[in-house]
């Protein structure tokens, strides 16, 4: 079917600022009622309750915490699955979850907005097995960034990771503004994304992890760059909560980093088939009516820092970058207006940062 996903392209030089005033926006509109229910929900249990996005297939940090018993004061509630970081920060911005995750480029535009949020944890990253990259085509003309001036590409969603990482390389490449403008942003599916590549709806894709791997596999494709090609190992999104929630519930907040970052250390040093088989049994007993096809991609937890400390450079980039880009301005933020590693074991001096999840030295695993 010839381009028919054009109409939803936006160009590429104003998504990001539109998706973000958007979720600002509508934190603006719900405040009040998002404030009615700062104060923690208490389950059955004795728990603060805390509900969340997850992801079809997948197993989250969260979830694993909770799975292996990380978790002190704290029990989630599943309320469906995200399509996606803007959808998870705006439903946590606007009350309709109590933390979610997203790109920290996107998540330093919604403080901009005006939304009081916080980033408390790492959460997805880049390393030598674990990454996104951009693709054409075998034999595509298009072999470097000029080459993309009045061409497409394909991106699971607008205002996120993959615009900053896609206008990055084609500032790089000398491109100036308006020919960046040039560029068409096409949101696919990434279900869908290989298949628009070599039907030839779009000149360039999106691909990363399983979708990747597959792809890969079948051959006929090029990469054009990746995530580590530009900022090498590095994590790129953060859980966030809101700042009144925060102020309220200071112990679930420490409860939660304390529980995820254990689980995001025992993904980082056990080894791979064993995180598998955890997943596999994670998914399997939820009742979500989802298979575990992904499962067997799991490659790694993606984070080098260990239990998703956060870096000053993971949010200055973003800050640094929207300053250049005339989106933010200059000395508006700081990093340190933005995330904190207050609760996190392996940043505050409770655990070692070579520590395991339960605060004894370990190995890494292969």
């Amino acid at each position: 079917m010839p381009r028919t996903l054009r109409p939803h392209a936006r160009r590429l030089a104003r998504t990001a600022l539109r998706a973000a005033v958007t979720v600002g926006l509508a934190a603006v509109l719900v405040a009040c009622s998002a404030a009615s229910a700062e104060e923690a929900v208490v389950g059955e249990s004795g728990k603060a309750v805390l509900r969340y996005d997850g992801s079809v297939g997948q197993v989250t940090f969260p979830e694993l915490a909770a799975d292996l018993g990380y978790y002190e004061r704290v029990e989630l509630e599943w309320v469906g699955d995200s399509t996606g970081g803007p959808q998870s920060i705006q439903a946590a911005a606007t009350g309709s979850t109590d933390f979610g995750g997203a790109f920290n480029g996107a998540i330093v535009k919604l403080k901009a907005s005006g939304s009081p949020i916080t980033s408390v944890i790492s959460y997805y990253g880049s390393d030598e097995l674990s990454y996104g990259g951009f693709y054409t085509v075998e034999g595509s003309p298009i072999t470097e960034p000029r080459d993309l001036v009045g061409k497409s590409i394909g991106v699971n969603t607008l205002g996120a990771q993959s615009e900053f990482l896609i206008r990055e390389w084609l500032s790089r490449g000398g491109l100036t503004a308006e020919e960046i403008d040039q560029v068409e942003l096409v949101v696919v599916p990434p279900v869908n994304a290989e298949q628009v590549l070599r039907e030839g709806q779009v000149d360039v894709v999106g691909l990363s992890r399983v979708f990747q791997d597959k792809a890969l596999e079948r051959g006929g494709i090029t990469q054009l760059f990746s995530e580590t090609s530009l900022y090498g190992n590095f994590s790129y999104g953060t859980y966030i909560f809101r700042d009144e929630y925060v102020e309220k519930n200071p112990e679930v907040v420490e409860d939660f980093v304390q529980g995820t970052a254990r689980a995001i250390r025992w993904a980082q040093v056990t080894p791979v088939e064993e995180v598998r088989a955890r997943y596999t049994k994670i998914i399997e007993g939820r009742g979500r009516g989802e298979n575990t096809d992904l499962v067997p991609y799991w490659k790694s937890a993606s984070i080098t820092a260990p239990g998703g400390v956060i870096a000053e450079e993971e949010i200055a980039t973003w800050i640094d970058w929207l300053v250049r880009e005339g989106e933010l301005e200059k000395d508006r933020f700081s990093p340190d207006d933005i995330y904190t590693n207050e609760h996190n074991p392996y940043a505050n001096g409770t655990y070692a940062k070579d520590a395991g999840p339960d605060g004894e030295p370990v190995e890494v695993a292969p």
